[in-house]
């Protein structure tokens, strides 16, 4: 697994908890189907909202690019689309 996105600066403030959920998420979307990325998010989202661990949209955006920066514009695209469905389902349910 490739873990240069761990050397970006803009995490070096970031909870330890949530590097680590984010490291987690990055094993598992590497090794998931491409098909099966937007379900692999939501397990991932649901994990750390039993353990009380929220992501900011800020983080979230974050995240997303720094785990995206060594994709094709396809797969960014895929990527971008998966979190603002996200963000329609998280508003649905009454969160921001």
């Amino acid at each position: 697994m490739n873990t240069n996105w761990k050397q970006d600066p803009r995490l070096k403030n970031m909870n330890p908890q949530k590097l680590s959920m984010l490291t987690e998420f990055a094993k598992r979307a590497e090794s998931a189907p491409k098909d099966q990325l937007f379900p692999t998010l939501m397990s991932l989202s649901a994990e750390a909202s039993q353990k009380g661990i929220q992501f900011s949209d800020e983080e979230t955006d974050l995240l997303i690019s720094i785990i995206s920066a060594n994709m094709n514009p396809s797969e960014r695209q895929r990527v971008e689309t998966i979190r603002m469905l996200s963000k329609n389902m998280m508003k649905r349910n009454g969160k921001k």
